[in-house]
């Protein structure tokens, strides 16, 4: 009996040749992607800074062997480790990733595109320093900027219009995809290497969504991007010792991804590569608060002095939504701990509705554990508006509406405040950028002194220098 399969290896599948051809080829030419992403990397490593303030992210961090130092390691900001660039990968990506605030891409599938910047700086760090102690150059921050767009770019139109959460997949696989290409090109890979990398990530075991959803979510969805970056560079470097690639490895009937992985159905790309991604980008400047709910956070915020006095005359609260925040943040029950707590909308508009402000210390059991936040949720019903829904799916709105009303035990009712796009959307942007400085500003106190953080702002404002610099000493700017 003969099973009728050919082992003629074929051609690889487009979706690997076109990311290839990308990262290998395309010339970013977008200046308003260059400022986006210089912004998104102050922004980025900021939130990871204010991360070394948890002591659940820093038990993680630092090398697998204590007291490991890696000679021309790449070097972990914020901190005096130097490791080798797949744990420094880890190290950042989970700084990066812990308390939900960093940037968001919104689509068919949803994500962090900021997380592959564990993956990029560490191996930029590390080539660099490698480079000046062999007497060569080293990668500057445009090199680091480039990869940043090229690496949005991918795991956001890859994201456009397939579900990877509807058939369980967590997001990170898409990380882990991007980090693996644009680092395997920071390397020194050529075409042929970058397609056969990114088959290795796609090939590699993908992580469930289990940890982000009830009644299993736990602290695993925060340093899970930290994970897929640094499995990235793994790959990367395997493959540049000469390792294989498989060319189907999503196409190939039974055995490839798509038959196995995503239904029997493929990819379906919505636009090509270009720096689209980077330019729409989302930042979460105002609330660490899980993307679906900023705009209710806001809206909370703004009822917040309304309500001074009568939270005990509540008799229910409406938040208006769209669909997505439904599926994934709209919780009832006990809340068993901090990722339990920032992706229940339910939570973070009560917190906002009490205080008047939501930040990422109001996750903690000390905070949960006011009696008035629990009584909150329970009168909490949310709705989908289906417009809000066709509008978060629209390429040219992007929008994440939500809407918030209160009505109290009298008949009476607040007045409903809707707002259809956070302050981190591009459409807001002029409003955002300056509440984004004064964020890397804040965060770069909390880890360094006023001459340390002053330098790291000096360069960061001036985009030519920032772009001029090599990646060590730009790095260097971060060690204490």
């Amino acid at each position: 009996m003969s099973a009728h399969i050919s082992n003629v290896r074929p051609a690889p599948d487009k979706v690997l040749t076109d990311i290839a051809d990308f990262v290998t080829d395309f010339p970013v030419d977008s200046a308003e992607a260059y400022d986006t992403a210089r912004l998104c990397l102050m922004d980025t490593l900021g939130c990871g800074l204010e991360a070394l303030s948890y002591p659940a992210c820093t038990k993680l961090l630092g090398p697998v062997v204590p007291g490991t130092v890696v000679p021309n390691g790449a070097k972990v900001p914020g901190t005096q480790f130097q490791l080798d660039p797949i744990q420094a990968a880890f190290n950042i990506g989970a700084m990066i990733r812990w308390l939900d605030f960093n940037d968001t891409w919104l689509a068919a599938e949803w994500g962090h595109p900021s997380d592959n910047l564990g993956g990029i700086l560490a191996v930029a760090d590390w080539v660099s320093r490698n480079a000046v102690a062999a007497g060569k150059t080293p990668l500057t921050m445009r090199d680091v900027l480039t990869a940043m767009i090229k690496a949005h770019e991918i795991q956001g139109v890859l994201a456009l219009e397939n579900s990877f959460n509807r058939v369980g997949l967590d997001h990170v696989v898409l990380v882990k995809v991007a980090s693996t290409a644009v680092v395997t090109a920071l390397l020194g890979g050529n075409r042929e290497a970058v397609i056969d990398a990114v088959s290795q990530a796609w090939v590699d075991g993908q992580s469930l969504r289990t940890y982000r959803h009830a009644p299993n979510t736990g602290s695993r969805k925060s340093w899970a991007a930290g994970d897929a970056t640094s499995r990235a560079v793994r790959l990367a470097l395997i493959t540049l010792k000469g390792e294989m690639g498989y060319p189907s490895v999503l196409s190939a009937k039974t055995w490839g991804f798509y038959d196995v992985l995503f239904k029997g159905q493929e990819f379906r790309m919505q636009r090509p590569y270009g720096s689209y991604v980077m330019e729409h980008v989302l930042f979460k400047i105002s609330f660490p608060a899980e993307f679906h709910a900023q705009t209710a956070v806001e809206a909370a915020v703004r009822l917040h002095a309304e309500l001074a006095g009568k939270i005990d005359q509540i008799e229910r609260i409406t938040i208006t939504t769209h669909e997505s925040a439904i599926r994934i943040i709209d919780k009832k029950g006990p809340l068993n701990n901090p990722a339990d707590r920032d992706h229940c909308i339910q939570y973070m508009v009560a917190v906002a509705l009490l205080k008047g402000n939501l930040t990422a210390r109001d996750y903690e059991d000390d905070v949960a554990a006011d009696p008035r936040i629990d009584a909150l949720r329970e009168r909490m019903e949310c709705v989908e508006n289906t417009t809000y829904s066709t509008d978060y799916h629209d390429p040219q709105k992007r929008s994440i509406a939500n809407a918030l009303q209160v009505h109290f035990k009298d008949g009476s009712k607040s007045q409903e405040i809707a707002v259809e796009y956070p302050v981190g959307h591009r459409r807001r942007r002029a409003e955002g950028i300056p509440l984004l400085e004064d964020k890397f500003r804040i965060n770069l106190a909390r880890r360094f002194a006023a001459r340390q953080s002053q330098a790291i702002l000096e360069l960061c404002s001036q985009p030519a220098r920032l772009e001029a610099t090599p990646v060590n000493e730009f790095v260097d700017f971060f060690v204490i």
